[in-house]
């Protein structure tokens, strides 16, 4: 990006934190709504990545279905938006009100004997308010973070998640990540890794929803490494009445049975297993609430061997 483009960029989130947080919350969501829907029609290069992706995971729709499946993303996706705009504002009781949990008593079981748990997540719904959720309700979340450029809009990324009770590690330019992780879930942290895109290059090939594509190892890697409980977790919404602060929409965060380390193997085998039974978990949510999954990079490895799309490939959430 121009240094520029970046400054327009930084500008614009801190006029976004600004504004929608003094809007009533539903004017704010039909407000987002209305940007959803405009950018689709506009068809950008996050839409039609977007667009690209789902066309993937779900080969059986046809045209029609798939622009209806296209549209209800970006709605999903400013939604997720609307929220983390609007997330400093929102206390404990209304987090509890507008997030439901299932499945997460192992979870809870494992972090009462003081040991940590790692979470495999996608680039599903809101993991703000799941992160949000999780460290007032069940144990401090540490988590990884792509750097953002400027580093300002970064900076403010970052401030904005410490403020919500968690711990953000930088995935560059810091401390060394996996060292990081491994401190905190001695230490008995929920450590939560967005894991269905691989940033490092140092991921493995799993199948996912019938396609090669590439995940990181840092969940599997570290419980294998610690012994520390492994769950995938999918962060979803569901159309709800009668939320406070004018949502529509509530996050459910859905924890997954435990992925084991497998009896035998060496240790890279072992992660290839355990990441691939975590793909098998998203994978099956991604095809349920195609919607919900707001992933506008390559991940399929036919993709990754493109040539970039004209105006860029970058959407970050």
């Amino acid at each position: 990006m121009s240094a520029l483009a970046e400054r327009a960029s930084l500008a614009g989130y801190r006029v976004g934190w600004y504004l929608v947080r003094r809007m009533p919350g539903r004017l704010a969501y039909r407000t987002f709504d209305l940007i959803a829907d405009v950018a689709t029609r506009r068809g950008g290069a996050g839409v039609r990545r977007l667009r690209s992706n789902y066309a993937r995971v779900r080969p059986e729709l046809g045209p029609a279905a798939l622009d209806a499946l296209v549209r209800e993303g970006m709605r999903s996706y400013l939604r997720y938006w609307c929220d983390a705009f609007r997330l400093p504002d929102v206390g404990v009781d209304q987090l509890v009100q507008t997030v439901r949990a299932e499945g997460d008593g192992p979870v809870r079981e494992q972090l009462a004997t003081g040991r940590g748990a790692v979470m495999f997540l996608g680039h599903l719904g809101n993991w703000d308010n799941g992160g949000a959720w999780s460290t007032t309700q069940l144990a401090p979340v540490t988590t990884v973070a792509e750097r953002l450029r400027p580093e300002e809009l970064f900076a403010q990324f970052l401030a904005f998640r410490e403020s919500l009770g968690m711990r953000i590690i930088p995935l560059t330019g810091g401390n060394d990540v996996f060292r990081e992780l491994l401190s905190a879930l001695r230490g008995g942290a929920l450590v939560a890794l967005l894991a269905d895109r691989d940033l490092t290059q140092g991921g493995v090939e799993v199948d996912l929803c019938g396609l090669p594509a590439r995940m990181a190892v840092g969940p599997a890697a570290l419980a294998v490494s610690t012994g520390a409980a492994l769950h995938p977790v999918s962060v979803l919404y569901e159309p709800t009445a009668g939320l406070p602060g004018g949502r529509r929409h509530r996050v459910v965060v859905r924890f997954h049975d435990r992925v084991p380390v497998p009896a035998s193997g060496t240790s890279r085998e072992k992660v290839q297993q355990m990441t691939q039974a975590c793909a098998d978990v998203i994978g099956a949510s991604i095809r349920e609430h195609t919607q919900d999954w707001h992933m506008m990079q390559r991940v399929f490895v036919d993709d990754l061997t493109e040539r970039p799309l004209p105006s860029g490939d970058r959407a970050s959430a």
